[in-house]
């Protein structure tokens, strides 16, 4: 029979058909042999074993829409990458860096702004700031319920992976949007500034019909992608137009003349924090190979 694969924990995944059957599954060994590996959100090919109710294994996986890196999850249709205008503190270089990856793999993203009701104003101030990223962005309060019913339409149909560094209220927002997810909460450290890893692991939750949430651990850091120089700024969409203005058509936006980003840094048409995190990433690919 055929299923999605909902958890996956010390080389166990949690089956569901589309008749509701879950089975804890085992993968057989041919995938090892052949270097596969299943994921959360795989479809696959399963058969349950009898003398051990409740349990089966996975005999195949049937091809994937697409497959993300970082978290390591498939089949997905967007990504909603949560910040919090609160407690843990709005880090750009972090967002930046998130919207670059799901970029990279080709991910639509959607930006939600959570916590509003802690600090209204630094939620319209982090909203101003991507907006001009063309990126959608949404401010929200899982606890107010404030802004979900627009959040919830923004995932109907969808199969939506969740990110977002640790502590900015994923599984609180879970906890709101599908209550039977009784995700556990965890207290945010005082003395880090930052949430406790509360999801140790992928999983998918049902929020209607044709509509999926997948909870993914939180990331304090991430690197990044293996790309070119030349490549990065095609992730940064506010730089397009301004590119085009540029004397050097390799240009890179950094150190050459009459470059056309610079001169939308200056205007203000594309922001100083946005500009810092694309020169971050430079360095870092710069200092990774011989440019």
């Amino acid at each position: 029979m055929q299923g999605k694969i909902i958890k996956g924990v010390g080389g166990f995944y949690t089956v569901q058909s589309g008749e509701g059957i879950l089975a804890v599954c085992r993968a057989k060994g041919v995938f090892r042999s052949r270097g596969e590996k299943p994921l959360v959100g795989d479809e696959v090919d399963f058969s349950l074993i009898p003398e051990e109710e409740g349990t089966g294994r996975i005999d195949a996986l049937l091809p994937r829409k697409n497959e993300l890196i970082r978290p390591a999850v498939a089949n997905m249709d967007q990504a909603l990458i949560l910040v919090s205008a609160g407690k843990p503190a709005f880090h750009p270089l972090l967002l930046d860096n998130f919207l670059l990856w799901m970029a990279w793999q080709g991910v639509p993203v959607l930006i939600g702004v959570g916590k509003c009701d802690q600090d209204r104003e630094e939620a319209q101030r982090i909203a101003a700031l991507y907006q001009k990223t063309g990126y959608p962005v949404l401010i929200f309060s899982a606890l107010s319920g404030e802004g979900l019913p627009a959040l919830r339409e923004k995932l109907k149909n969808r199969t939506t992976v969740l990110a977002g560094a640790s502590g900015v209220g994923k599984s609180t927002l879970l906890n709101a949007l599908i209550p039977d997810a009784g995700m556990e909460i965890g207290e945010l450290s005082d003395r880090l500034g930052r949430g406790r890893h509360t999801t140790r692991h992928s999983e998918i939750f049902f929020l209607e019909r044709n509509s999926f949430v997948l909870d993914t651990p939180g990331f304090t850091s991430l690197e990044t992608p293996e790309l070119k120089a030349e490549e990065v700024a095609q992730y940064y969409p506010e730089f397009t137009e301004p590119a085009k203005h540029c004397r050097f058509p390799d240009c890179l936006h950094d150190k050459e003349p009459d470059c056309g980003v610079k001169a939308a840094l200056r205007s203000g048409e594309v922001e100083r924090s946005r500009y810092e995190s694309y020169r971050r990433n430079l360095e870092d690919i710069r200092g990774r190979r011989p440019y």
